[in-house]
């Protein structure tokens, strides 16, 4: 960061411009700042930052141009200390058109990693493939290990709404602090700000449909359980 930017205070208060769950603001917040980009993966494979060397994405995006719906990649290719692939994704609503993304909806827990297994007898097939899900909404079931690993400040990070909470949160921690600071200076570019707004105007349609469908859903749930009843009454004749 530069000189100005480390002398820079946080806004003590207000409501954040963007939320932290945009997912354009995700992307842009860790291809902007690699250490806090160092800092989170360091903390979700419970490492220690100085055991990585390198980490870099490879599939950046110019920050601020325009993208569509179409075009816009949700995820975050990294290669981490030159030798393992890593996507990131912060998953903001159910598309309904991704199963494999699904295998989320599986996790109950605040942290919790999938992994290859023979199941017959459960050995794990290889620890070289594994998915790991953190869910911003089970925080309180944060264990001692994911909060060893400060897990639980980064989640905490991303669920914040306000200036407030940002602030709290960077106190003591240096990369919260880093990625605190990032958020501000691209909310306060016009061209980041304007495509995380489009984002959440993406979200707000998607999730007028996702309700329509589902109460479309629910009325023919109805209507099949009325002619199940119907054709239970005339085979009684």
């Amino acid at each position: 960061m530069s000189d100005n930017q480390n002398n820079f205070q946080l806004p003590e208060r207000g409501a954040l411009t963007i939320p932290m769950t945009n997912d354009y603001l995700f992307r842009a917040l860790l291809q902007r700042n690699n250490k806090v980009l160092t800092g989170l993966i360091a903390s979700l494979l419970h490492l220690s930052p100085s055991e990585i060397s390198s980490v870099e994405i490879t599939n950046p995006i110019v920050l601020g141009e325009s993208t569509s719906d179409k075009t816009f990649f949700l995820d975050i290719r990294v290669v981490l200390n030159q030798n393992t692939l890593i996507n990131l994704e912060m998953q903001v609503i159910n598309e309904h058109n991704w199963p494999e993304r699904s295998l989320s909806y599986l996790c109950r827990e605040f942290y919790a990693t999938y992994k290859l297994l023979n199941v017959k007898n459960h050995t794990v097939y290889s620890d070289k493939l594994q998915l790991s899900v953190l869910d911003l909404t089970q925080i309180h079931l944060a264990t001692d290990e994911d909060k060893a690993c400060h897990i639980d400040f980064w989640a905490s990070l991303f669920k914040a709404r306000t200036w407030e909470e940002l602030h709290m949160l960077s106190q003591n921690n240096e990369y919260l602090k880093e990625a605190s600071e990032t958020v501000y200076h691209l909310t306060q570019e016009e061209k980041i700000r304007l495509q995380c707004q489009a984002r959440e105007d993406y979200y707000r349609r998607m999730k007028g449909i996702q309700e329509k469908i589902e109460a479309q859903e629910e009325l023919l749930a109805q209507k099949d359980a009325e002619i199940a009843a119907l054709k239970k009454l005339l085979a009684e004749k």
